[in-house]
């Protein structure tokens, strides 16, 4: 689950197309969410992977590729919170998991 790269994906896009000046309708803003949520799903666990994908978006509603520069610069930094987003929600999927499955968090029994 990469859901801290789907929202910065999505969010991402929406900033490009403002710094753009181009307004984007609401149906090229499903088109973002719902490309986002895929590109997230087959996105690799490598640093600043979102970038490869947001590209795909970006060309999905018409908007220049080359505009991937205005936040390139601050991705770095954005990469880091975009990982601990995944990383929470991982944690916790796999403690739902856990607790359906009878088992404590931290080893001891749901009782």
């Amino acid at each position: 689950n990469m859901d801290g790269t789907a929202l910065y994906e999505c969010v991402a896009t929406l900033f490009i197309a403002q710094a753009s000046g181009i307004e984007l309708s609401l149906t090229q803003q499903l088109i973002v969410v719902f490309t986002a949520l895929l590109a997230s799903v087959g996105a690799a666990g490598i640093p600043m992977a979102g970038l490869v994908t947001i590209t795909i978006i970006l060309s999905a509603v018409g908007l220049p590729a080359e505009s991937i520069g205005l936040i390139i610069t601050v991705d770095r930094i954005l990469d880091m919170f975009r990982t601990a987003v995944n990383v929470w929600s991982d944690s916790c999927g796999a403690a739902v998991i856990a607790r359906s499955e009878g088992e404590g968090i931290y080893g001891t029994s749901a009782g």
